[in-house]
């Protein structure tokens, strides 16, 4: 099962075999048996494969980016991150912009303002160690209240949302308070791009 047409075999790279080893409607883990350029004999890995993902970097008029707070099974704890959704549709007109701007909506209850931008910042591989889970950036500016609120999917526990200067955000990175990939990786390139 393919959820994204992301991952392909680059050149000294063959895929031999590929098991199905569970699958349900987000992810599927395979026992694949692969070359590489380095790797001539074939050997056995197992890759889970997930549903695309965007992450927004929401800013207000004022600066301030917007985060959720939501609680994380995998690691028992309720963290700081901006808003994030898989891709549900692929085929979807701009999905990547649909996306990011329904889960801005649905965990923040915030909205592109009219006249504001999306950027792309480009895309990132969360854990490529052992997914193929490709998350795509944005940036959303400015953001405004949603008439609409927000709507939290009913796997979501989000237990706020709050906005914060860019220099309290840098402190919370710094401190450890932020700890989520997606939103490290989201910050890390507005750096870079001189966004912030």
């Amino acid at each position: 099962m393919a959820f994204h047409n992301f991952i392909r075999d680059e050149v000294g790279w063959q895929t031999q075999s590929d098991e199905t080893l569970f699958a349900n409607p987000y992810l599927s883990v395979h026992r694949v048996t692969v070359t590489s350029p380095t790797r001539p004999v074939p050997f056995i890995w197992t890759v889970t494969h997930r549903k695309a993902a965007v992450v927004v970097a929401p800013v207000s008029a004022a600066g301030e980016f917007l985060l959720v707070r939501q609680e994380r099974v995998p690691i028992r704890a309720t963290i700081w991150e901006f808003p994030a959704g898989q891709i549900d549709d692929q085929a979807e007109a701009d999905a990547i912009r649909a996306t990011g701007l329904r889960e801005l909506r649905e965990e923040s209850g915030h909205e592109l303002a009219p006249g504001g931008e999306v950027v792309s910042l480009g895309h990132f591989f969360p854990s490529s160690g052992f997914t193929d889970e490709v998350s795509h950036l944005l940036l959303a500016r400015p953001v405004v209240p949603s008439l609409l609120g927000h709507e939290h999917d009913e796997s979501e526990a989000i237990t706020e949302c709050r906005a914060f200067p860019a220099v309290e955000f840098r402190a919370m990175i710094a401190r450890g308070e932020v700890r989520d990939a997606n939103t490290l990786c989201a910050f890390a390139r507005l750096v870079a791009l001189g966004l912030v």
